[in-house]
């Protein structure tokens, strides 16, 4: 005889089925819905969206990514943040020569910049690729996966890399004013979209077991400074912090100021370290949690 907590869970389970399917059958028919009073809560978009709903909200945008990488075992991440901006070598070369056509020069400046930090996109995706095939040596609970914003640029590198090693990654959208959306290499499965920045960067860290921030704008500084201060004030676990590409990092932060005027301690700049290529990121994670270099 079936348990009564197995039945309470098929008949709740069965009764919300069928006013799914109830609903369904309305708009294939041609029918719109009843006025807004007798709709069903969980499928009136009016009222999901009023101001008071917004706590429901966001309980809805922390459970289902959460339960969705549950389910497919992704306990441990790498994420990697960087610009949205950067392109592959093949068509930041593509767009340099259509800027020195143009002959504006400032132009040809953005497309210079652009293919000179080309090579972060190549190396991102080398560093995806070698997350990826340790983790295929690895047992289910030791393995990592890589953890993107979602969106193009080195964020798209990342998921690339694993996507050319077959593994799952995960991608982690924002609906933004200008549209964007999910780069083709996420794992359809792991692709998520959010509202909240909150939220995000909630998921973010979670699952985090190491961040690897490469030369990006605003969003990648905001994501940073996050992680860095979540650590420093025992917020979250000390992961390892890595920032790719040291030129670019030591010449947009001079965070020495910082110790010198006395607002961080010495010891604060330990939280992070500085390399330049993907190998290297990979064995400083390695170091940080005693693993073997398989």
């Amino acid at each position: 005889m079936e348990s009564t907590e197995h039945l309470t869970q098929t008949f709740t389970e069965r009764r919300l089925t069928d006013a799914w399917a109830e609903l369904q059958a309305h708009a294939n028919s041609g029918n719109s819905l009843k006025a807004d009073a007798y709709r069903l809560a969980f499928a009136d978009p009016e009222f999901l969206l009023r101001r008071e709903t917004r706590g429901i909200r966001f309980e809805l945008e922390m459970l289902k990514p959460d339960l969705a990488q549950q389910d497919l075992g992704i306990d441990n991440t790498v994420v990697v943040f960087g610009s949205a901006r950067v392109r592959e070598a093949a068509i930041a070369q593509e767009q340099l020569a259509v800027a020195e056509a143009s002959g504006d020069a400032k132009a040809i400046a953005r497309a210079q910049a652009l293919l000179r930090n080309s090579a972060y996109y190549g190396q991102a995706r080398q560093f995806a690729r070698i997350v990826a095939r340790h983790s295929a040596r690895c047992t289910k609970e030791d393995q990592l996966y890589i953890c993107t914003g979602g969106g193009p640029g080195i964020m798209e590198a990342a998921n690339r890399g694993a996507h050319d090693e077959g593994a799952p990654n995960v991608g982690l959208n924002i609906a933004l004013p200008h549209e964007q959306s999910g780069n083709p290499y996420i794992t359809p499965e792991l692709c998520f979209k959010f509202h909240y920045f909150a939220l995000r960067k909630m998921h973010f860290m979670m699952r985090a077991k190491a961040l690897v921030a490469f030369p990006g704008g605003f969003g990648t500084l905001d994501e940073l400074f996050e992680v860095i201060t979540l650590v420093q004030c025992g917020k979250a676990k000390p992961v390892p912090i890595v920032l790719f590409g040291s030129d670019y990092w030591k010449r947009l932060l001079n965070l020495d100021v910082l110790v010198e005027e006395g607002t961080i301690s010495p010891d604060d700049l330990k939280l992070f370290t500085y390399v330049d290529d993907p190998q290297d990121a990979w064995n400083y994670i390695l170091n940080f949690y005693n693993l073997p270099k398989v």
